[in-house]
């Protein structure tokens, strides 16, 4: 346009625009077309860009597509078929135009839609000879548009799968309400988590792992798998970021050895993240990065800073140098903000996010409303690739639903640990089946750790939507649950302890270790 014709209409199969195979040839009568693109220098369009409907059977459009063969006729006021299509004949007399070439769009075997030229007034009609260049463009305009329907498909069956493997309904935490943004883009793909941990603590986590499209969707599913298997050996975020920049070295390998003619194999694996644990009894954050952008700490006046936390190396780099951790104390009320890089203006840098801390500094709105006001502020402009921002609120576990005990060390440990579960779980109306469990766990747990740890022994019971029992005791031994023989008189402790727990397992701290259960409780 305009040197060869003088209007120009390309319309689409409706399922090809949505990125779905297209159909085979010929086209039925009910496939509805979608109006992509129209030009003209002669008259107005007939149908609005975009409006979806079914080509009338008895015209040239509706033949063309049924037989898969161009038409090219001359428009006179005679021409029998326009009855068929009232609304383009009026666009046409309008126009006055005289001629017209109507061509389907096809790639092998396949129907994409239908491209229709005219000419008007004073052009020189169409002949025979503009049959041919008319078939060459409708072919180059097929295969464009199969590869945007390609691109879009590989799009929609990227952002669906990193949909799929985004946490869908948070489970509620702790003494810790959140909420969370996800912008998805083409490059990179980000993620966000919050795990609960044993003793009431939660993991906050946000991540993001290069490439593109499906790749990067399956590479963060992968390492999002990865965090959740690490988080339940109950390691120290800094500790838990070194196996996972294990994790990412072992993919990287499996990607560079896939054949040479693999897009994947000459793509860098590399992934950036931040790693937080957070502890409502001390309300101590203990925070660890690789590559990642430091978290934002509002505090409850309003007031933000940018938590002093330790770079280190992003995940799948060169350099594997030991990663250290930061503890901050936060203050019921204040708000954790974990975000990806790609969140930022292009004008701003981590080490002074001005948006984010002045949309954030806003202490009295609800985190939904923060997660808002953070799009609001970006206006048009685009995140600079997939973009994701978890908020965290803080607030006090009530001090009711905590008891803590140091046990005797000597053989009365056991009797005076049941004595202790007994009376509280009474107080807080649990129903005798839950206490009478709770006895029998602390009472070989007590006698665990006063034959196999060390002094001082502490007991520590939370009620949550859980009940947990804690022992700790200075020792560094590790507990080994065993199968004892029928024959042992010993031996069977731990074994108890797994069979009458929902959940059970051991942290370690530069003290001692802890052993920990979890068990399903329900009022009296």
């Amino acid at each position: 346009m305009p040197r060869y014709a003088d209007i120009l209409v390309v319309e689409v199969v409706d399922e090809v625009v949505r990125g779905e195979d297209p159909p085979l040839g010929p086209l039925s009568r009910d496939v509805p077309l979608r109006r992509a693109a129209f030009r003209s220098r002669a008259a107005e369009p007939v149908h609005p860009l975009g409006d979806v409907r079914n080509v009338p059977y008895g015209t040239p459009f509706g033949r063309a597509l049924s037989d898969l063969r161009p038409r090219l006729l001359e428009l006179t006021a005679e021409s029998a078929w326009l009855a068929a299509d009232p609304a383009r004949a009026a666009a046409i007399r309008a126009a006055g135009a005289h001629s017209l070439i109507t061509a389907p769009l096809t790639l092998r075997g396949t129907v994409l839609g239908l491209m229709s030229l005219y000419r008007c007034g004073q052009t020189e009609p169409f002949g025979e000879d503009d049959v041919g260049l008319a078939l060459e463009l409708a072919a180059h305009t097929a295969l464009c548009i199969d590869n945007a329907r390609r691109f879009t498909r590989e799009r929609t069956i990227a952002a669906t799968t990193q949909r799929r493997l985004l946490p869908q309904n948070p489970s509620p935490q702790t003494a810790l309400d959140t909420a969370w943004l996800h912008l998805p883009a083409d490059r990179g793909a980000s993620w966000f988590d919050t795990i609960v941990l044993p003793g009431a603590r939660t993991a906050l986590v946000t991540g993001h792992a290069s490439g593109n499209g499906i790749s990067a969707a399956t590479t963060m599913g992968q390492l999002r798998t990865a965090i959740h298997a690490l988080a339940a050996l109950d390691l120290e975020p800094d500790e838990l970021l070194a196996r996972l920049h294990d994790t990412t070295d072992r993919l990287a390998e499996e990607r560079a050895a896939l054949p040479s003619a693999d897009p994947l194999h000459k793509e860098t694996l590399t992934a950036s993240c931040v790693y937080g644990v957070y502890d409502p009894l001390t309300r101590i954050c203990t925070i660890a990065r690789a590559g990642h952008p430091a978290p934002i700490v509002v505090h409850p006046d309003g007031t933000t800073r940018v938590c002093d936390v330790p770079a280190g190396p992003p995940l799948g780099c060169t350099q594997n140098m030991p990663r250290a951790s930061a503890s901050l104390e936060l203050a019921e009320g204040s708000t954790l903000a974990f975000y990806t890089s790609a969140l930022l203006p292009e004008t701003e840098t981590e080490t002074d996010p001005g948006l984010l801390r002045s949309v954030l500094g806003r202490s009295d709105r609800s985190l939904q409303s923060l997660c808002d006001d953070v799009v609001y502020a970006l206006g048009n402009e685009r995140p600079r690739g997939d973009a994701a921002l978890l908020l965290a609120r803080t607030s006090d576990i009530a001090s009711g639903h905590v008891a803590t005990w140091q046990l005797t060390p000597d053989a009365t440990a056991a009797g005076e640990a049941r004595a202790l579960v007994r009376r509280q779980l009474a107080q807080w109306n649990l129903d005798e089946e839950t206490a009478c469990t709770a006895e029998l766990i602390v009472s070989e747990l007590a006698t665990n750790a006063l034959r196999y740890g060390a002094p001082p022994l502490q007991l520590r019971l939370i009620l949550e939507r859980t009940l947990t029992c804690e022992m700790t005791d200075a020792g560094d031994s590790a507990p080994h649950l065993r199968h004892a023989r029928v024959v042992d008189e010993s031996g069977r402790g731990l074994f108890i302890v797994s069979q009458l727990a929902h959940h059970w397992g051991t942290r370690y701290s530069q003290n001692g270790k802890t052993i920990w259960t979890e068990q399903n409780c329900s009022p009296d």
